[in-house]
């Protein structure tokens, strides 16, 4: 798709696929934010918790969603962006990002965005606003 513009209620962009969550993926982030919890990078600590492995953080999925409306920056931006976290996304996984064009009111287009696993199941849901020029 070479343009939101275009996009008719039911039509979705194209989906990115994530390269497997790495360790490092997660301790850059976890530097990036200010985010050390320690459940997010060493394996003994998330075992404390009750975790089978360490978890991404669930703003790391959030932020890697916004990279769908990348390319269209040209012709608009995120508006408004609400999501509800659905999953755990662990190491190895193979994180899966989606939108289809839910509503077109004006220059508002309103996406029904989500994240999946390499099982297909949600990790996030949400909607995006995303507003053309």
């Amino acid at each position: 798709m070479s343009s939101l513009a275009v996009l008719q209620t039911g039509e979705s962009v194209q989906e990115i696929q994530l390269a497997p969550v790495s360790r490092l993926d997660l301790i850059k982030y976890a530097g990036a934010s200010g985010d050390f919890n320690p459940i997010h990078t060493i394996d003994e600590e998330a075992a404390k918790a009750g975790l089978p492995g360490i978890i991404a953080h669930g703003m790391w999925t959030m932020g890697n969603l916004a990279k769908l409306f990348t390319e269209y920056y040209e012709e608009g931006f995120v508006k408004d962006y609400t999501i509800r976290f659905r999953g755990m996304v662990f190491l190895n996984d193979v994180v899966t990002l989606k939108a289809t064009l839910i509503e077109k009111q004006g220059n508002d287009l309103r996406f029904d965005v989500r994240a999946v696993n390499q099982n297909e199941k949600d990790v996030l849901k949400g909607e995006v606003v995303y507003q053309l020029y």
